[in-house]
């Protein structure tokens, strides 16, 4: 469905592949917190405090974005595939979850099913999960990778109902890179999705 480097899984046809850099983060060592209180009389608890409250905190940081990251990314697609349904290309739910060349190629895609009189009926699957985050202790990139499965979101005719074609669907490896917005949301930035049989 995307013009470009970018298919949508609905597209029903042959899929480009969007290269996505994800390069593989190491994990950075954690600086301690708080220096222990010279006070107290026993060092051995004041020393499992430190060290357990430092990778708690940090923990919970990373968690907490990986968690927006993957709420984003599928916010986008539950967007994408409501405005399908009559090939909204102006809806403004799009730019919620989606951001630069996502949202470009999205509103791509369902103009060009506009002009063609296609609409897309059903609801694809999905099992993203994180493979990275940077910086690691801090994350304002995460990238998705994601298996799709669009053999019931198809296409279909907006004035006769009919199936466009008789392409199969199936599952899509779908790369995407999600980031945080100057205002503190996430958004998708980039996502390709590969041909099916791919994952």
């Amino acid at each position: 469905m995307i013009a470009g480097n970018v298919v949508i899984l609905g597209g029903r046809r042959a899929v480009a592949t969007l290269a996505v850099g994800a390069a593989v983060v190491a994990l950075a060592a954690c600086g301690s917190g708080k220096a222990s209180d010279p006070s107290r009389g026993t060092t051995q608890p004041t020393g499992q405090a430190s060290t357990s409250a430092s990778p708690t905190t940090t923990l919970s940081v990373v968690d907490r974005a990986k968690q927006d990251a993957l709420a984003a990314y599928r916010g986008m697609w539950q967007d994408f595939v409501a405005a399908g349904t009559t090939s909204d290309w102006q809806s403004p739910k799009l730019g919620q979850y989606a951001t630069g060349i996502a949202l470009t190629n999205m509103s791509r895609s369902l103009y060009a099913d506009h002009y063609n009189g296609l609409v897309t009926k059903g609801e694809p699957t999905y099992e993203p999960a994180v493979t990275s985050a940077d910086p690691p202790d801090n994350p304002s990139k995460i990238v998705i990778t994601d298996c799709s499965d669009d053999s019931h979101w198809l296409k279909y005719k907006a004035d006769t109902g009919q199936l466009a074609n008789d392409t199969p669907g199936g599952r899509h490896l779908i790369n995407a890179i999600v980031q945080k917005q100057p205002d503190g949301s996430w958004k998708v930035s980039e996502y390709g999705v590969h041909e099916v049989g791919t994952c």
